[in-house]
């Protein structure tokens, strides 16, 4: 379309979004965004819509699109409770650092401040979850600010944009021009280089490292830096252990990886970090689920931090060496300055106390009963280990990121710093628009999937090929489990009533399996894969199995709860409550 026509603030909306290379948009329409929804009817042979069931799953499609694939994106809603209902997207993209750019529609100018009908503040609530929320009041605002928009969602830390335009604002008419650079915006300031003086100060204290380890976060990801850490790594001889969300960021299968950090993280990485004398923390957050308790968190080690948010340096925990940079140049410079070195006698540790975890916390196969990590570790030897998972939040999360094996950036997608419930099936609609040619794993509890289950019909309005694995054991599983080691087993309102998810599947138009033991997981994943659009497995597991290891919330990081040897055995047939239905 020419520069110089004329042309509504609701056409030049998704104008814009072509010009951003945007090809899919997640939303639901109503009265304030009326105009734009209008004015998509021009423009649905370049952007397509998928119609969600609620507002909350366009923020996780649209979050799970952006983790699939790197690219923004994009949810649509109107204002009022169609905007609220897209706080807890937001708030989960924000925290996990997701780049999502949520337009909405709002009541006219004249009448804002008046409580008009589904009138409510979207930049005022908004502006504490967001990189940055606009209220747009001149149609000739709307192209720069979609512009700036896109820029601030995926520069530095990405994160989510909101867009509030009012609805006269989209059907006034001005001359469409998008702008060719976006605006200067002094608090979002170019990656800073880091410094030749701060590289030879982290390349010393690499070097003279008897006992280092890598904490692989997110930001390896963010930054594509993956290639870059195994030669960092290969070359320094230094194992690495990620964070929740930097699974993948280093291949699970590679010889260095210790397997993740933290409360649900492996042992053997947990007792390396306590033990380490230098760790190198690679585009990640020291929150608490990684640190246990601050003060006697690595204690004899020095910390090199590397981050593109300066904010995260020194927040937590005090970095010998702060770098605040891109974190794939920066590896690229340290590479070049360290030595290869002997750190056999560090290995050999490592390696004997990974032959602990190998005792200990590996899942039993003489179990009589079938048990959630069973079930996960089937669906990764169902898939081959190449499906892209999208995790929910609870045990079945845990037990996804110890017995599903990542070799490959951007498989597995979950909800980390917010730990939103519901998160997974929106969120894996969203990755199979952005990954189409790889196969998808929603793995979702009892809970979560009842949280957001409305969104199996957009799955089967759009025909997805998506597999649903709900994992069930007839409780709130980790609120359970923390309740039996906590509150002396009083399960206050967590056992929780689920519909016959193989019924409910039927209800939807789709294939629907419930499976009570391997053999019958194994058959029915090799059934699913053959099918095209959405299915769903049931997997009904012991109710009372445990995720182990567990750091309890403010202890040291290596005084973990273990799986007791003696106990392994004993889980029977009995434990299993809930009615085997055919």
């Amino acid at each position: 379309m020419p520069n110089d026509k004329i042309i509504t603030g609701a056409e030049i909306i998704w104008e814009s979004l072509i010009k951003e290379e945007v090809d899919v948009i997640f939303g639901y329409p109503g009265g304030a965004i009326l105009p734009a929804y209008d004015a998509l009817t021009k423009y649905s042979d370049k952007i397509h819509h998928v119609l969600v069931r609620h507002e909350q799953g366009a923020t996780h499609m649209a979050d799970g699109y952006a983790r699939a694939n790197g690219k923004v994106g994009v949810a649509m809603a109107t204002s009022g409770p169609g905007a609220t209902n897209m706080v807890t997207g937001l708030a989960t993209a924000m925290l996990d650092s997701s780049p999502i750019v949520c337009i909405t529609g709002q009541v006219p100018l004249s009448v804002i401040g008046t409580d008009a009908f589904q009138e409510i503040d979207v930049t005022g609530i908004t502006l504490p979850i967001t990189k940055h929320s606009y209220l747009v009041t001149d149609v000739n605002e709307i192209a720069e600010t979609i512009k700036n928009g896109f820029h601030i969602a995926r520069s530095g830390r990405p994160g989510p944009v909101v867009i509030d335009i009012p609805k006269d604002i989209q059907n006034a008419k001005t001359t469409f021009k998008y702008p060719k650079k976006v605006k200067f915006f002094p608090g979002l300031l170019p990656s800073k280089v880091a410094s030749s003086s701060e590289i030879n100060k982290a390349s010393e204290l690499i070097n003279n490292s008897k006992k280092p380890v890598i904490l692989a976060g997110h930001g390896v990801l963010l930054s594509g830096a993956t290639k870059e850490l195994i030669r960092f790594a290969e070359k320094g001889k230094i194992p690495v252990s990620p964070t929740l969300l930097g699974i993948g960021g280093f291949p699970g299968n590679h010889i260095l990886n210790m397997g993740w950090m933290g409360m649900h993280g492996n042992a053997s990485a947990n007792n390396a970090i306590q033990n380490a004398d230098l760790l190198i923390a690679c585009g990640m957050r020291f929150d608490d689920r990684v640190t246990g308790k601050l003060e006697t968190y690595s204690p004899n080690s020095k910390k090199i931090h590397i981050d593109i948010d300066s904010s995260e340096l020194n927040k937590n925990v005090k970095a010998d060496v702060g770098i605040h940079g891109d974190l794939k140049s920066v590896i690229q410079e340290l590479v070049k300055n360290i030595g290869n070195f002997d750190r056999s006698s560090w290995f050999n540790q490592i390696q004997k106390w990974q032959s602990e975890v190998e005792n200990i916390e590996i899942i039993n196969k003489s179990t009589k009963v079938y048990i959630a990590a069973q079930a996960i570790k089937n669906i990764w030897e169902g898939t081959e280990g190449n499906a892209v998972v999208v995790s929910d939040v609870g045990q079945h999360q845990m037990l996804e990121a110890q017995y599903y094996e990542h070799n490959e950036p951007r498989t597995l997608i979950t909800s980390g710093g917010l730990g939103t419930m519901g998160f997974a099936l929106p969120a894996g609609i969203g990755a199979y628009f952005a990954q189409k040619d790889k196969e998808i794993w929603v793995v979702v509890g009892d809970g979560g999937i009842q949280m957001t289950l409305m969104e199996l019909a957009t799955a089967v309005q759009e025909n997805i090929n998506i597999n649903i694995a709900i994992i069930n054991n007839g409780y709130l599983g980790m609120v359970r489990q923390w309740q039996q080691l906590f509150y002396d087993s009083r399960y206050s309102e967590t056992p929780i009533y689920s519909p016959d998810y193989v019924k409910l599947a039927e209800a939807y138009r789709l294939p629907g399996h419930r499976v009570f033991s391997e053999k019958d997981a194994l058959m029915a994943i090799k059934e699913v894969r053959k099918v095209k659009g959405p299915s769903l497995i049931e997997f009904v597991v012991d109710q009372h199995d445990m995720v182990y290891p567990m750091v309890p919330a403010g202890a040291n990081l290596d005084a973990m709860i273990r799986r007791p040897e003696s106990k392994k055995d004993e889980i029977d047939e009995k434990s299993i409550t809930l009615e085997k239905q055919s």
